[in-house]
């Protein structure tokens, strides 16, 4: 899911917190997201070689059904795992709301990070899914909270179509062993990448176990000493992630209640 998603960037996020705190920057890029959000035309797409340069509001669907990753309203996911050596609790639910990004209806999912029992972070990530089954990333807008739950930073916010930033395949409808794509795409503040490493991976977390798991390595070409493994199981979504290289983290599907 997605908070697994914008981990590798969160690192970032918050070593800069505290500058965007002083400047405002962070003010300034929810203005510029929600400036725009009702425009469409062509989408200009960020997912790079081998992915369509352009798609229309008419190319995506309703629903995003992907079963690699189905976005069920109602459904939540809850992770646990370490970051940085500390004990992490991610929870996740798919919402029943929708935010129209480049004329194309997305679905909003919440997720709240608590880091050692305190919440440290709560994004609202924005996805849409083409006719082919490839799920794209349309943004997210995230918030870093400090020990009162007050809002210190925006910074990682970032919206397709504002300030130069782009939709991403976050993942395919149809993997291929190899297959490569960006994920997202604000020059020099989200950059995520993935490749499909593996269409059979064993992955056992308490929730569940599989022998035909999906398994993606990502990496981001701004933090390049960081590498980590993801893991999907058929019609739940991530279930697993863990940093291969870089600062140890790593978090696992607890329990899942579908919508």
């Amino acid at each position: 899911m997605s908070s697994n998603k914008h981990s590798i960037h969160t690192r970032a996020i918050l070593a800069l917190a505290a500058v965007s705190a002083l400047i405002g920057g962070g003010s300034a890029a929810v203005a510029a997201t929600k400036a725009g959000s009702q425009a469409s035309g062509p989408i200009e797409s960020g997912a790079g070689p081998g992915w369509p340069a352009a798609l229309s509001p008419s190319d995506f669907v309703a629903r995003v059904d992907n079963p690699w990753f189905p976005l069920q309203p109602g459904s939540e996911y809850r992770y646990t795992g370490l970051k940085d050596r500390s004990e992490t609790v991610d929870v996740v639910r798919v919402t029943d709301r929708a935010k129209r990004i480049l004329g194309v209806k997305t679905t909003v999912v919440h997720d709240v990070v608590a880091v050692n029992g305190r919440p440290e972070e709560e994004t609202n990530d924005f996805y849409a899914q083409d006719r082919h089954g490839n799920v794209w990333y349309f943004g997210e807008a995230t918030k870093t909270l400090d020990s009162h739950g007050h809002t210190i930073s925006t910074e990682g916010s970032f919206q397709a179509g504002v300030n130069g930033a782009r939709a991403g395949v976050l993942i395919p409808g149809h993997p291929k062993v190899g297959l490569v794509a960006r994920q997202e795409f604000s020059p020099g503040q989200a950059e995520d990448h993935f490749r499909v490493l593996d269409l059979n991976a064993e992955v056992s977390v308490p929730f569940v176990s599989s022998r035909n798991a999906l398994r993606t390595r990502e990496w981001t070409p701004l933090e390049p000493d960081v590498l980590d493994n993801k893991y999907y199981v058929r019609g739940i979504g991530t279930v697993r992630e863990i940093a291969v290289k870089g600062p140890v983290e790593r978090l696992r599907l607890v329990s899942f209640n579908k919508g």
